[in-house]
C-alpha cells in the first residue's frame, strides 16, 4: 500500500490541479500519507498556483479539515494561491459550520476555479 498514491497531479495552463484519488477521507494513516503527498507536491514548485479538486471525495473527516489548513498555511507562506472546487454539498455543510468556507476560496467546478486564477 506504501506505493499506492492518493493524489493525481496535473497542469493546466500554469496551474497546478490536484485531484484526489480516494472517495473517503477519514482515517489517520490516510491522512497522514495524503498530507505528505500534498506537502511533497507543493514543495515541488513555490509559490504555484494550485488548484484543489474535490470531484471525487465523498466523504472527509475533521482531521483531513485540519490537514488543508496546514496545506493552505504552507502554500501562502510560498506566496503561492490555493483554490478548491466541486465540494460535495454535505462536505460544504462542514465548511459552512466551521467557517472554512471564509479562509478558503471555493468554487463548484474547476473550470471557474481555473478561470479565477
Amino acid at each position: 500500500m506504501a506505493d499506492e498514491t492518493h493524489i493525481k497531479v496535473a497542469d493546466s495552463n500554469g496551474v497546478r490541479v490536484i485531484e484526489f484519488c480516494d472517495r473517503k477521507i477519514l482515517d489517520e494513516l490516510s491522512i497522514s500519507e495524503l498530507g505528505s503527498e500534498l506537502k511533497s507536491a507543493v514543495d515541488d514548485q513555490p509559490g504555484a498556483r494550485t488548484l484543489l479538486n474535490f470531484r471525487n471525495v465523498e466523504h472527509l473527516s475533521s482531521a483531513a479539515l485540519g490537514m488543508l489548513i496546514t496545506l493552505d498555511k504552507q502554500i501562502k507562506d510560498q506566496k503561492g494561491i490555493l483554490k478548491l472546487s466541486n465540494i460535495n454539498p454535505q462536505i460544504y455543510e462542514v465548511f459552512k459550520i466551521t467557517r472554512l468556507n471564509k479562509l478558503f476560496d471555493i468554487h463548484d467546478s474547476a473550470e471557474k476555479a481555473l478561470a479565477s486564477f
